[in-house]
């Protein structure tokens, strides 16, 4: 079997490795239990963390053993890494319940039967924690000066960094350390903003126990010109489907720019390298194909195979009908009597502000009822919906539909 190490990085996945050489010797030679932590900031998780289960996945299929590590402890602190200002504290029945909804989550892609992947709380060891006892014995292990150089605290320390959130790297740290002590786990993986944490937690099992382990962050994912991905108007691109429509989840991956759609299909699908080389050949409508089948993988894989068939077809069909589909992101309102268009556009989130709305509307990429809008005062009443609705085309490929209750 192909060593994992290799195929992550052919598919551009891997960061940075505290140890290139010897991880790659590690993984090609033993089954290595390996974790990743998430912290049940909220009720579900999102296309950020779907790119650490992928290489969850990447892992387990090459007969490596993940831990997803929830972090039912450090959630009550929340990690400052990437962060301007402070997060809000949650009480410990909120933790509970994100914990939970992530377990369901994780499970779509990582086989959890007879021990192949272990879901641990770090809430078990962290919360019992006699604080006094804890910054003697590990507290010592950590410099001060050190800790400021990290990029997680340096970024912080202009608006303020509470010592609560100082304590967060300790609390990661410890985390690996007991994580290697139960399960032998020598590798932690995370995102690019996690350096400095695995770094601090390799230090603290070398300095308590003379072990030696390992880390390996991965790319974040973000365009071709440096932007983090997974932002709509509608705000982050969930799992949930409450949170975010399966249809609505589709239509994003089909509507990525034409420069960022092999570089996903690398990132988060496991579309065979060979085929998406034939892909990178392609150009102009032919991309298009390449799209849709990022936008199908990574919707089967989320949702499920039905419903990605579902809302492959509705896309579809929209398209075929002109823009109108029973199964096609719909809006209720009161009444479009009155109503400016690009309060409507808001108000619907098919743009996140007004200000994006003019533009869109000045750009020419506006269209209702297959007639160009041209003017951002134009008001709206309700002649505007038809029996079918309102069908509001944004750009070429996102229709929306709006009706009058």
């Amino acid at each position: 079997m192909e060593n994992v190490f290799d195929v992550l990085k052919e598919r551009g996945l891997i960061a940075q490795t505290t140890h290139e050489e010897e991880i790659r010797e590690l993984l090609g030679k033993e089954k290595v239990t390996f974790y990743i932590g998430f912290d049940p900031t909220a009720d579900s998780l999102h296309i950020g963390h779907f790119l650490q289960m992928v290489v969850m996945k990447h892992m387990q299929d090459h007969g490596h053993r993940p831990i997803a590590l929830i972090g039912g402890g450090t959630a009550h602190i929340g990690d400052p890494s990437g962060r301007t200002d402070m997060r809000q504290m949650m009480t410990k029945e909120t933790i509970d319940h994100n914990s939970e909804c992530f377990k369901k989550q994780l499970s779509c892609l990582v086989d959890f039967s007879d021990d192949k992947a272990l879901m641990v709380n770090n809430a078990d060891w962290l919360l019992d924690l006699n604080y006094v006892e804890f910054i003697r014995d590990i507290g010592s292990c950590f410099s001060v000066n050190t800790m400021l150089t990290a990029e997680c605290f340096k970024q912080r320390l202009e608006k303020g960094l509470s010592f609560l959130e100082f304590n967060y790297m300790l609390m990661q740290s410890y985390d690996f350390l007991m994580l290697n002590r139960k399960y032998d786990c020598k590798i932690e993986l995370g995102g690019d903003d996690q350096w400095s944490n695995i770094l601090a937690g390799i230090r603290l099992c070398h300095k308590k126990d003379d072990k030696q382990a390992y880390g390996m962050t991965f790319t974040l994912l973000t365009t071709s010109d440096g932007k983090k991905m997974g932002k709509t108007a509608k705000g982050a691109l969930w799992l949930d489907p409450e949170k975010c429509k399966p249809y609505d989840f589709y239509q994003y991956w089909v509507n990525v720019q034409d420069a960022d759609v092999i570089r996903c299909l690398k990132l988060v699908t496991f579309v065979p390298m060979d085929e998406i080389r034939e892909m990178e050949k392609w150009e102009g409508a032919e991309l298009n194909k390449a799209k849709k089948r990022l936008a199908y993988e990574v919707t089967k894989m989320v949702h499920g195979e039905e419903i990605a068939n579902q809302v492959q077809a509705a896309a579809e069909a929209v398209f075929a009908g002109g823009g109108v589909s029973d199964d096609m992101p719909t809006s209720e309102v009161d009444t479009l009597d009155g109503k400016n268009v690009l309060d409507l556009l808001t108000e619907i989130k098919l743009v996140p502000s007004k200000a994006e709305g003019r533009r869109l509307v000045q750009q020419g990429g506006l269209t209702i009822n297959d007639e160009k809008v041209t003017d951002v005062s134009l008001t709206l009443d309700n002649s505007f919906a038809s029996d079918k609705g309102m069908i509001i085309r944004k750009g070429k490929k996102v229709f929306h539909r709006v009706v009058v209750k």
